[in-house]
């Protein structure tokens, strides 16, 4: 049974110790209303500390940006009810709404954002995502130390209620990258009183449709509605417990028993047993993300572009999704996704991508005897992923394919974080990663092979590359921008800067008591727009 738990205080208790293991304070018991398999950990609730999909889940429902996500994750008006844009696409001027309140009761105003925007870009706050707004005026001199005085950066505050952005050039998409958590406005009344706790529970605060009020690292993060949101009195959702699992099939047996509500991924070889005893349930459908592999160019021999060439393609992408995984995932040849806005139809590939797969493997044996591995002298690998059912899947059929090129693949998992720790700080040879789109254009998976970018965990460095993404970033004319960042594309294909496999299909699993729960191609759902039937 699905557990709601808004009028009893006992059953509360009861199921907060079944679920959890701790017993929660019973004036918390309008909290617990849905129950969300979260993946991994959440590292903080500070928006200037998150990386994850599984953060963002989090924190789009506690914080609100000056604009939002509507149920399809298109933006809509947020803390701003309203904007306007000069004509020349420079300066954005926002209206914050009048009742916009931190769950404290104070107002949220220009200044916050002000506050947040510099705190994000200031090189001591060390936000791994502070390039996603780099658009602004000043934001990348100042986060990369060139511009000391953060009062440079392109935003500021007209009065309480009105701010003005003013960026470097027009950026057609700037509007969806303020949807982002980068974006979200911070405290400035608790921070600056409080630098060290202030997203503690007991002593944070938020500005969105729900406040977190219980927090226990390794188990989950709970939350309920606030009271101080301006369309509080329109959620049907009292809060959601955000359980931290990365054991999908421990957690589907917790979903058919009715203790969870929704699933965020499930194991993928259950997926024909779900279409056939849960109908309607599976919502598998696609997704704006890329599933690849990365190089650590940094090390031997994954410095030399044939021995990354031949593992490319040496991968048979064509069975990984609808074989290994069975749930049948497109498979990736390039490396921005299909239907990407202001980008060609007929994006980059690489050159192989139509060569029959038996002779790819019998090139990719000649590339790695060619720079001196073979029988004699096999090439060891070793191969990370997150402790996943599926990325252990996936991991296992591509071990299985180098094998035939005479390369010993030595496969290990870790957590999520320690994994992306790991990756960020180039611990690693070899390693799976994913991107999901943070808004709707392809520089945000281009920035990704952009040399100085942490997300380039592979270290991939190429100028011309650098340079067409720079030329792109000051190009008015779409169409043109769209062909210069192909051509920036095709560079990293022919260097096999990384290791694309497929485009990813979102791939949940929701309760037919959960309404209100919508398809859409960046996977963003928010409790605000859902609500539960017993």
């Amino acid at each position: 049974m699905t557990i709601a738990l808004r009028s009893f205080a006992g059953a509360l208790a009861l199921s907060a110790i079944f679920l959890t293991g701790t017993a929660l304070d019973s004036g918390r018991a309008e909290a617990a209303d849905m129950v969300v398999y979260n993946g991994g950990d959440v590292t903080s609730l500070d928006p200037h500390k998150l990386s994850g999909d599984w953060e963002d889940r989090v924190a789009g429902d506690i914080y609100e940006g000056l604009m939002t996500e509507d149920p399809k994750a298109k933006p809509v008006a947020g803390q701003a009810e309203s904007h306007e844009i000069s004509d020349d696409g420079l300066t954005y001027t926002f209206h914050l709404r009048e009742d916009a309140r931190w769950s404290d009761g104070e107002p949220v105003t220009a200044e916050d954002f002000v506050y947040a925007f510099r705190r994000l870009q200031a090189p001591k706050t060390a936000a791994q995502y502070a390039y996603l707004q780099y658009p602004i005026k000043n934001a990348e001199a100042i986060n990369t130390g060139k511009i000391e005085d953060l009062s440079q950066l392109g935003v500021r505050a007209i009065d309480d209620k009105t701010l003005e952005i003013t960026l470097e050039r027009p950026t057609p998409y700037f509007l969806g990258a303020l949807t982002h958590y980068t974006a979200y406005p911070v405290p400035k009344h608790l921070i600056e009183t409080n630098p060290d706790d202030w997203v503690q529970i007991g002593t944070i605060v938020t500005n969105g449709p729900y406040k977190p009020v219980e927090w226990v690292p390794g188990s989950h993060v709970l939350t309920a509605k606030n009271e101080e949101w301006y369309g509080v009195d329109d959620l049907q959702i009292d809060g959601v417990r955000f359980l931290s699992m990365e054991d999908n099939s421990a957690g589907f047996k917790r979903y058919r028993a009715g203790e969870i509500d929704w699933m965020t991924d499930f194991p993928k070889d259950q997926f024909a047993f779900i279409e056939e005893n849960l109908p309607g349930q599976a919502h598998v459908v696609p997704f704006a993300g890329l599933y690849y592999y990365v190089f650590n160019t940094s090390k031997p021999p994954f410095d030399n572009a044939d021995v990354r060439k031949a593992l490319s393609m040496a991968v048979n992408r064509q069975v990984i999704g609808p074989q290994v995984l069975g749930t049948g995932e497109p498979p990736a040849y390039g490396w921005v996704p299909p239907g990407m806005a202001n980008y060609p139809e007929d994006g980059a590939r690489v050159e192989w991508a139509d060569m029959p797969y038996g002779e790819r493997v019998e090139e990719a044996k000649t590339l790695l005897s060619e720079a001196g591995y073979g029988p004699d002298n096999p090439l060891n690998v070793v191969l990370r992923y997150n402790t996943n059912e599926n990325h252990k899947r996936a991991a296992v059929a591509v071990a299985a394919m180098w094998k035939p090129l005479g390369v010993n693949v030595e496969l290990n998992n870790a957590e999520v974080k320690v994994h992306y720790a790991d990756l960020r700080a180039g611990d690693f040879e070899t390693a799976r990663a994913g991107w999901l789109a943070d808004y709707n254009d392809p520089i945000n998976f281009l920035d990704l092979l952009k040399s100085g970018v942490e997300m380039n965990y592979g270290r991939w460095s190429n100028e011309t590359y650098n340079k067409l993404l720079d030329q792109a970033s000051s190009m008015q004319d779409l169409e043109e921008r769209g062909k210069v960042l192909k051509e920036a594309e095709q560079i990293a294909l022919d260097d096999s800067a990384a290791l694309p496999i497929y485009y990813y299909l979102s791939e949940n699993i929701v309760s037919p008591k959960v309404k209100g729960f919508e398809d859409n191609v960046f996977d963003k759902h928010r409790t605000r727009y859902m609500s539960l039937e017993e």
